[in-house]
C-alpha cells in the first residue's frame, strides 16, 4: 500500500538526514530516482516553494510528495492523508531518538566520546548540505534539456538564473536590514518576468 510505503520511505530520510533541511535532499533525489515519484525539477519546484512558505523545508516537501501521491489514488481524502503521513513518517525517528536519549543526554554530554560523535555529526551535516546545494544549483544553473540536445556547457548555462542568484546572495548578505522575505518576493516577481 502506498501510504505504507510513503512512511517507511521518509522514516528512512528522517533516520538518516542528520541535520534536517537541506540535509534531507540527497536523500529525497535517491527516493526520487528509486521510486519515480518526483524528478529533479520536481525537486527544484519544491524547495522554491518550501524555501517561501513557513515551516521547516523538509517537513514541507514530506507534505508535498505525500499529497501528489495519496491524491493520485482517489482523489482529495487520499492526498490529505497522504500529507499527513509522509511528514510524520519523517519525524517520527527525531520524535523517538530524542525521547530516548533526553534522560541520558545531560548525563554524558561532558564525555569526550559524545563530544566526538556530534564532532562527526556536525561534519557529515555539512556534507550533507553542501551535497543539496550543488544539486539545486545544478537544476537552477543549467538547462537540462540543452544538455540532452548536445549543446556545449556555455549554450547550457541559465545565466539570468545565476545572475539573480548573485543579486540576491548580495542582497541578503549586505542589506541585513531587509527582512528575507523581500527577497523571495523579488525573486518570484524576477522569475515572472525573466520567463514572460
Amino acid at each position: 500500500m502506498i501510504f505504507l510505503e510513503l512512511f517507511f520511505r521518509f522514516f528512512f530520510v528522517g533516520l538518516f538526514s542528520v541535520g534536517g533541511g537541506l540535509a534531507t535532499l540527497p536523500f529525497l533525489t535517491d527516493m526520487g530516482e528509486a521510486t519515480g515519484w518526483f524528478t529533479q525539477t520536481d525537486i527544484s519546484n519544491m524547495i522554491a516553494i518550501s524555501e517561501s512558505t513557513p515551516g521547516p523545508i523538509g517537513i514541507n516537501m514530506a507534505t508535498y510528495v505525500g499529497f501528489q501521491m495519496g491524491e493520485g489514488l482517489g482523489g482529495l481524502p487520499g492526498g490529505i492523508l497522504g500529507a499527513l503521513i509522509a511528514p510524520l513518517g519523517l519525524t517520527a525517528p527525531a520524535l523517538i531518538v530524542v525521547l530516548a536519549i533526553s534522560k541520558v543526554l545531560m548525563k554524558f554530554r561532558s564525555s569526550k566520546y559524545v563530544e566526538w560523535v556530534f564532532y562527526g555529526l556536525r561534519a557529515a551535516s555539512l556534507g550533507l548540505i553542501a551535497s543539496a546545494c550543488l544539486g539545486v544549483a545544478r537544476i537552477a544553473f543549467f538547462s537540462a534539456d540543452a544538455f540532452a540536445q548536445g549543446a556545449d556547457f556555455f549554450a547550457a548555462v541559465d545565466y539570468k538564473s545565476i545572475i539573480l542568484s548573485v543579486l540576491i546572495f548580495f542582497g541578503v548578505t549586505k542589506l541585513k536590514k531587509i527582512h528575507p522575505i523581500v527577497f523571495i518576493l523579488i525573486a518570484a516577481v524576477v522569475g515572472v518576468v525573466f520567463r514572460f
